[in-house]
């Protein structure tokens, strides 16, 4: 058996842990999510006014080719979520990791119009959905009990993602050119992702011997052949269909997506109607991180206690008053506020749409459930920068569209209250 063999066949933990391992599995989970960042919109959005500057592209046309590369990223990745239930998070973290390290030296390259829709199709299926699919299917397997705690502890890596991403990606492109700022990202996932995830990642407690929590079998238990249904109730892809709770969450995960998406696309030209800086924009981007983080452990500790579909209802809310802020934010101080009511709805939203699938449809098919879930929320980005976009070519300016815009969080709000934990 080779060396390769040996590490993937392997029934032991990698490291002798005097703590669950199940802890070591966040800190990779995270720097998974951290590491998706190359293809989350606040990282591209940094490239979009040079993309514009240097080939001479209007808004709209590159507005297109992001959405359209983005929509048919969002039609794979129900396909990724099937990958991932039948080899398993730790394999497909290597394919994952890799196939992203390409899309990042690809994008360095970018010349044309193709060039920037296969680019911008890579970094959104490997980026954007596959590395941000891979934690939340991997952390439900280790945990249910503590289920909230852990996707708090695991936010940590696009919190700080989301935070330095923006200003480390504007100091390259200023400093250096935005080439070099998309070979940076290569080679950082080749040097420390790939290693870390081959190494250590594990795809679930019982291939080591244990179960979700560090639970112990009690003696009734012990003769039972699948003892994790003694812990939560398990749906297939099938029966969850059948609910329709399953369409409700389909319809609310999209809009934070959409929303969040064509904001973020364009904040610098947004903010520039005011007459503010790109590098407001970033700080902006910055303080939202910054101010959603300890929203974040807040949020995981109290969806250990409070019915999901609440919190989610308040996620929307949130939304409301921010597009509201946004109409009439043209000055710093209405920017910086801006900033911290995104931070605090989206601390809550990162952890809240993580948490509800596994939590309404447990773990032993949350790859394909929740493939099917990222498939949606691409999708809704994907929509997401394009209005926006033909709105300011339009109208010149952006208030219209978030007029219509508020449409959405108020539909939400509704079918989260709708949507209740099935039973079977």
């Amino acid at each position: 058996m080779s060396f390769l063999q040996q590490r993937f066949s392997s029934k032991k933990a990698p490291v002798n842990t005097s703590f669950f391992y199940g802890w070591v599995i966040i800190l990779l989970s995270a720097l998974a999510v951290f590491f998706s960042g190359p293809g989350q919109t606040y990282s591209i959005s940094l490239f979009i006014d040079e993309y514009i500057k240097e080939f001479g592209w209007s808004r709209s046309m590159v507005s297109s080719i992001y959405s359209t590369a983005t929509l048919l990223a969002g039609l794979l990745l129900f396909l990724v979520g099937r990958m991932i239930d039948k080899y398993g998070q730790r394999k497909m973290a290597i394919v994952i990791g890799g196939m992203l390290a390409f899309a990042c030296f690809w994008n360095s390259f970018v010349s044309n119009v193709i060039m920037l829709f296969i680019g911008f199709f890579l970094i959104r299926l490997f980026g954007q959905g596959s590395m941000s699919l891979l934690p939340n299917t991997l952390v439900p397997q280790w945990f249910i009990k503590y289920r909230g705690r852990a996707f708090s502890f695991m936010a940590i890596g696009g919190f700080v993602s989301s935070a330095a991403l923006p200003i480390i990606n504007a100091w390259l492109i200023t400093h250096y050119n935005w080439q070099t700022t998309w070979v940076v990202w290569g080679i950082l996932l080749l040097l420390i992702f790939l290693p870390l995830a081959f190494l250590f990642i594990r795809n679930k407690p019982e291939d080591i011997g244990l179960l979700p929590d560090d639970t112990k079998i009690t003696p009734q238990q012990e003769g039972m052949n699948q003892p994790e249904e003694v812990l939560e109730e398990n749906w297939t892809l099938q029966e969850a269909r059948k609910t329709s709770t399953f369409w409700l969450l389909l319809f609310i995960v999209a809009i934070p997506a959409l929303v969040n998406t064509g904001l973020t696309f364009h904040l610098v030209s947004i903010l520039g109607e005011g007459g503010m800086s790109p590098a407001i924009a970033a700080m902006i981007l910055s303080l939202m991180a910054i101010l959603g983080f300890p929203i974040t452990f807040i949020s995981g500790f109290i969806l250990e206690r409070v019915k999901v579909n609440i919190l989610l209802a308040l996620i929307f809310i949130g939304e409301m008053i921010m597009i509201v802020i946004m109409l009439f934010t043209d000055t710093l101080l209405m920017a910086i506020l801006f900033g911290v009511v995104w931070g605090i709805t989206g601390g809550v939203e990162r952890i809240t749409l993580s948490i509800v699938w596994p939590t309404y449809f447990g773990r032993q098919h949350i790859g394909s459930i929740k493939g099917i879930a990222m498939t949606m929320m691409v999708i809704g980005s994907a929509f997401g920068p394009l209005p926006f976009g033909v709105a300011f070519d339009l109208f010149h300016g952006y208030t219209e569209i978030l007029l219509i815009t508020l449409i959405l969080p108020i539909a939400a709000v509704i079918a989260s209250l709708l949507a209740k934990k099935p039973q079977k």
